[in-house]
């Protein structure tokens, strides 16, 4: 069966009356893919590679969708067809002897590899911090998005159906709002994908950010509860904490995210790699002559995978095969708010 068969549109249309006693209603809807279960399937293909660590064979002899060889290759040619006009000129046109200055030139190389390293082994683990600490705030929008529903669940009655099956959305929603406000192939006004019509309507407005709007409806469905007695002054102080931690994640990611590894820092180090690699040549010529292409080729692709990977990874939430798999998280934190209301 195919995804369009799997899909199911659950729809939820809630009337809220703030305090201007003006009302207006949210309209959620979540599309679901049930093959022939009630395990959805990710809608997006944007999801995180999964893979067995003490796979060698499969990682060595397969090229995977985000192994950098795909993107490197034609450079890699290009380095090895420039390799091999330098080492041509050098041995058989020029026949430079074995006493030419060009000779000592893998003595700065020796000098600059420890150099060029350290800024690479640095530049890595930036980019991973970043990704890391990306993973964490999603994981503690997991934790928080359970605790306000387990807290909701508690403090609601039972037979308050309007109340508990609005929680039950628009938790989730904020998840899938501030995973669409991070994607940089999404509009930020999106809250789900493009196909799916009329996810929050009325009140959302398209220019501003989404997921501070989403957060507000919730703040004011707790004020309204606290107004109409059915929560108490200490039960809302209980409630902030979650509500607040929302917004606080949200500015986290978003720093993550709009604020990059400076300019000036990404343009020295590939100026920096492609020196290096482009000067290996001519010193190489006289000790390995026409084997330097290969060696030189391969010099490369270690020194500009490092590179490859820092700048993928150092922006967590776009759609790359490397990323955070963000849909998956904001499906968990669905499924979670919905058992525990149900």
């Amino acid at each position: 069966m195919n995804e369009a068969g799997w899909r199911r549109s659950v729809h939820h249309r809630y009337t809220m009356k703030p305090s201007n006693n003006k009302a207006y209603s949210i309209h959620i809807e979540f599309p679901y893919f049930y093959p022939n279960s009630t395990n959805p399937k990710p809608r997006t293909p944007y999801s995180m590679i999964q893979y067995n660590p003490k796979d060698w064979f499969t990682f060595i002899f397969r090229v995977h969708k985000g192994d950098t060889i795909r993107i490197l290759f034609p450079l890699m040619l290009g380095i090895a067809a420039y390799s091999g006009i330098i080492i041509f000129l050098e041995k058989e046109y020029f026949q430079l002897s074995e006493n030419s200055p060009l000779k000592h030139v893998p003595l700065m190389h020796a000098i600059l590899g420890g150099v060029i390293s350290f800024l690479l082994v640095f530049r890595t683990n930036s980019a991973y911090d970043r990704w890391w600490e990306g993973r964490k705030q999603w994981g503690d929008l997991t934790n928080n998005s359970r605790n306000l529903a387990l807290k909701l669940n508690a403090l609601l009655a039972k037979d308050d159906l309007e109340n508990r099956n609005f929680f039950r959305k628009i938790i989730p929603a904020y998840a899938f709002a501030l995973k669409n406000h991070l994607l940089s192939s999404k509009a930020n006004w999106e809250l789900f994908d493009k196909e799916v019509e009329n996810h929050i309507t009325q009140h959302i407005d398209k220019e501003k950010h989404i997921p501070n709007q989403v957060a507000d409806i919730m703040y004011q469905r707790i004020g309204q509860l606290n107004a109409q007695g059915k929560l108490s002054d200490l039960q809302l102080i209980f409630l902030q904490e979650e509500l607040r931690s929302f917004t606080n994640i949200c500015g986290a990611c978003e720093r993550i995210k709009n604020t990059p590894i400076p300019f000036s820092y990404s343009v020295f180090l590939k100026k920096f790699v492609f020196g290096y690699v482009m000067t290996l040549p001519f010193g190489y010529s006289f000790t390995l002559a026409y084997l330097a292409i290969p060696v030189v080729v391969f010099i490369f692709y270690v020194l500009a995978s490092l590179e490859l990977i820092a700048e993928e990874i150092e922006d967590p939430f776009g759609g790359d095969t490397n990323d955070l798999p963000t849909e998956k998280i904001a499906l968990n934190i669905h499924h979670n708010v919905d058992n525990i209301f149900n």
